[in-house]
């Protein structure tokens, strides 16, 4: 069902981990909410497929579920929130500050914002609060108070992107599309923009009125 918008105002979509912010953001959650401990444990079963990501073998997209899988199954779902929520604000001081420069940009204008990420809602719904954004993320799921170790929708990703944000918006409400991304997992979504900008590949941001306002802001 699409989310009911009005005429004439543009949507930004912003990538989050290595664009908006520039930390691994899921890999940081797991080394802040879990001992050294558990992961070594955990991490030494699912070696094989570890070495064959940093080797460029085996797919971010399939790497996070497995990842995921085996630091967080059965953990007890209310204790990582409370983690979550001392950890997402230090995310903040790894902000992209010309990214958020334009992401004021948008927000000066009025505009629809999105952060439509890869990485999982635990921490990414109190980072999209105190941003006062919308959020598409990858959304984890929880039984019987615990963890299941599993993602309740697809890794949001490549062409989970798109299927995603089509799903929430109807892109002919809008005067004009942007998006924000830093690697190939964002091509998807950026083919959906009127104007795309993709970190350290493009030199130029889109230029947008409001930004002119802005050249000197950056977050606490």
């Amino acid at each position: 069902m699409h989310a009911p918008r009005q005429k004439n105002k543009n949507l930004a979509l912003f990538d989050f981990d290595g664009t908006l912010c520039q930390k691994d953001s899921f890999t940081g959650f797991i080394f802040y909410a879990l001992s050294k401990r558990h992961i070594v444990k955990q991490g030494l079963k699912i070696l094989p497929w570890i070495q064959a990501y940093y080797l460029n073998i085996y797919p971010a997209n399939s790497m996070r579920p497995k990842l995921f899988n085996a630091m967080f199954k059965n953990a007890d779902a209310q204790e990582i929130r409370d983690l979550a929520l001392e950890y997402a604000p230090s995310l903040l001081k790894h902000i992209n500050q010309n990214i958020y420069k334009q992401f004021l940009c948008h927000k000066e204008n009025n505009d629809d914002i999105v952060i439509v990420s890869a990485s999982v809602d635990i921490y990414l719904i109190i980072i999209s609060e105190i941003l006062d954004v919308e959020l598409i993320c990858t959304q984890t799921e929880v039984k019987h108070g615990k963890l299941t170790g599993s993602f309740s929708t697809p890794d949001c990703s490549c062409e989970q992107k798109r299927i995603r944000i089509l799903e929430k918006y109807n892109l002919d409400l809008y005067q004009n599309v942007y998006a924000y991304g830093n690697s190939k997992e964002d091509l998807e979504m950026c083919s959906l923009a009127d104007f795309s900008y993709i970190v350290g590949r493009d030199k130029q941001l889109p230029k947008l009125h409001q930004c002119e306002q802005l050249q000197d802001r950056s977050i606490a």
